[in-house]
């Protein structure tokens, strides 16, 4: 049996978890939000951050690792493709959002939606928006070149990660532009349960 550590609504959990209904496989999901449970945590990843993931006697952490993981143990290559260019691309996408994506949105996610005092700087915050929608830009502009998902006509890890990225870009209350790929994107993800059940749940 599976297990996997971390709040529920954490971004990154939700994505081994919507990645676990693609797979239809069975996880044992354990919130972690009981007193004693971050010490806990910090002994299977000493960065002390969700989630974690056990599968017997083996533990891994970092979201988009796990995702690799998941994909490539049940031999999911339609999700993961074993071919080294076409699995790189997927993997470029997946890396941009763990890196570029993430990095931008922090400040005004922070701000914006959890209310953070460490995050009260009006320029900071604006900076980040501004970084936020130029990347989805980018995001965009892929989305109408291939017309279907992130890396061309198949659904991809890179979709799940990035889909989840996007619920959280459109629920943040702040100044958007007008993307209709990524728009069109979302509808096509909505069609999926996992989707439906992980990221378009109503949690940003």
């Amino acid at each position: 049996m599976l297990k996997l550590l971390g709040k529920p609504t954490s971004i990154n959990v939700r994505k081994v978890l919507w990645l676990g209904e693609e797979l239809a496989l069975q996880i044992d999901h354990a919130p972690m939000q009981a007193p004693g449970d971050a010490e806990s945590l910090r002994r299977l990843n000493p960065n002390g951050l969700a989630p974690v993931l056990i599968d017997g006697t083996a533990v891994l952490w970092e979201s988009n690792t796990i995702c690799r993981y998941l994909a490539a143990r049940q031999q999911r290559h339609d999700l993961l493709p074993a071919e080294p260019l076409a699995r790189a691309r997927v993997e470029q996408w997946m890396d941009w959002q763990a890196t570029d994506l993430n990095s931008a949105w922090r400040p005004a996610f922070m701000a914006l939606v959890r209310h953070s005092p460490a995050f009260q700087d009006a320029a900071v915050i604006d900076h980040s928006v501004a970084a936020w929608n130029r990347l989805m830009t980018v995001l965009d502009a892929q989305l109408a070149t291939t017309g279907a998902f992130v890396t061309g006509a198949d659904f991809t890890l890179a979709d799940i990660v990035l889909g989840l990225s996007a619920n959280r870009w459109r629920m943040t209350p702040m100044a958007r532009p007008a993307l209709p790929a990524v728009d069109a994107w979302i509808a096509r993800l909505e069609t999926r349960p996992g989707y439906r059940a992980h990221a378009g749940n109503g949690i940003p």
